[in-house]
């Protein structure tokens, strides 16, 4: 009888310790890990919301980057490619503490289903989809390959407030 305690503590133990090993990292943690830190989300300029929930979709507004630290300048004149991609980073910072605001907890995020990157560039940019893979690359480093989506990189005249990216989203929500 007490062997059989003793394997069942032991078995009850080690499934313990292999549940808690399991346990998945938050996006947030994710973020914290690569270095990068969620700022406060930015409030409307203008007559929009910043995000729109419908059933267990979320639409994301254009963003720029919070806290009034967008990257202003056009690439191919200002900016070069490594300086959209660091902006873009910026924006998905942005863009997900909007969407923690938006459902509290960003593991509520089942996936990312639509991207749009506008980028501020000369005629002659050719590198659009190099810089939103600033905003991307986040997204995957926040929630695996569930952040991946469907996607535009276009290239614009120019932005409000002369930022260099602005980006909306459309996220599928869990239920």
């Amino acid at each position: 009888m007490n062997k059989y305690i003793l394997t069942t503590a032991l078995s009850l133990g080690l499934i313990i310790s292999l549940s808690a090993c399991a346990k998945t990292t938050s996006p947030e943690d994710l973020i914290k890990e690569a270095g990068l830190e969620l700022p406060e989300p930015v409030n409307p300029i203008a007559n929009y919301v910043t995000w729109r929930r419908s059933g267990n979709t979320l639409y994301l507004s254009g963003h720029g980057a919070c806290e009034g630290k967008s990257v202003l300048g056009k690439l191919g004149d200002d900016l070069n490619v490594e300086q959209g991609y660091q902006a873009a980073q910026l924006v998905g910072l942005c863009a997900l503490s909007t969407i923690k605001l938006a459902v509290g907890d960003l593991s509520k995020v089942k996936q990312v289903l639509k991207i749009t990157g506008m980028v501020n560039a000369t005629p002659t940019f050719t590198d659009h989809s190099k810089v939103i893979n600033g905003f991307s690359d986040l997204f995957v480093t926040a929630f695996g390959d569930d952040g991946k989506a469907a996607r535009e990189a276009v290239g614009m005249s120019g932005l409000p407030g002369n930022m260099s990216v602005e980006i909306s989203a459309i996220i599928e929500l869990k239920e």
